[in-house]
């Protein structure tokens, strides 16, 4: 059960342009924004944030939703994890990947470059932070300054929302809750105080 419930949508008339945006990007409108809808300013800022983070740079799409799956697991927060997967799918990663995220480290599906980017949000992600300067060696022997300040935006924006979605019991929608039940990210995943019936 949610601890504070998403808006009606129909409520929110001023809101609309911004849903659409986040349904053309996702597939669906996440609860998390009918959520956040109850301080519309921050709806609003957010969706400026995300389509900043997510949107279109130097760094690949999928890497880019393989980063938010690891941050989001290593933060515990079980409804990031499967909107992260779902997205990453979306965005065309490689089923093998998809398979192999939580043993990025030893699977050979992944290059040097994508277990730097992810063993830097794997460590970022838990508290307290442990990412240290040899990591930011490693990441600066593939990544340019302004590539790691892309990956690093891209963790953060999911501590926000691990944050937000984990506190509240966010409670899932449809589509990644379909996705992550088939799937089991990570082989442990199970939707907890997400599942929208939970009571």
């Amino acid at each position: 059960m949610p601890r504070l419930d998403p808006l009606d949508r129909r409520d929110l008339k001023e809101l609309e342009p911004l849903f659409q945006l986040f349904e053309a990007s996702m597939g669906f409108l996440p609860n998390s924004v009918l959520t956040m809808a109850h301080r519309p300013d921050v709806v609003t800022a957010f969706a400026g944030l995300a389509g900043a983070v997510l949107g279109p740079g130097e760094i690949d799409p999928g890497l880019k939703r393989m980063i938010s799956e690891v941050s989001s697991k290593a933060a515990g927060c079980q409804y990031c994890v499967a909107h992260t997967a779902h997205g990453a799918h979306a965005a065309g990663v490689a089923q093998e990947k998809l398979d192999e995220i939580w043993t990025f480290e030893t699977s050979p599906h992944f290059t040097e470059a994508e277990r730097v980017a992810l063993t830097t949000a794997m460590k970022a992600s838990q508290v307290p932070n442990l990412v240290d300067d040899a990591d930011f060696e490693a990441l600066k022997s593939h990544y340019s300054d302004k590539q790691i300040a892309e990956i690093l935006s891209v963790i953060s924006l999911f501590g926000f929302l691990n944050r937000w979605n984990d506190s509240l019991a966010t409670p899932l929608e449809d589509e990644p809750l379909a996705f992550a039940t088939a799937t089991n990210p990570g082989g442990s995943w199970s939707p907890g105080k997400h599942r929208a019936d939970d009571d």
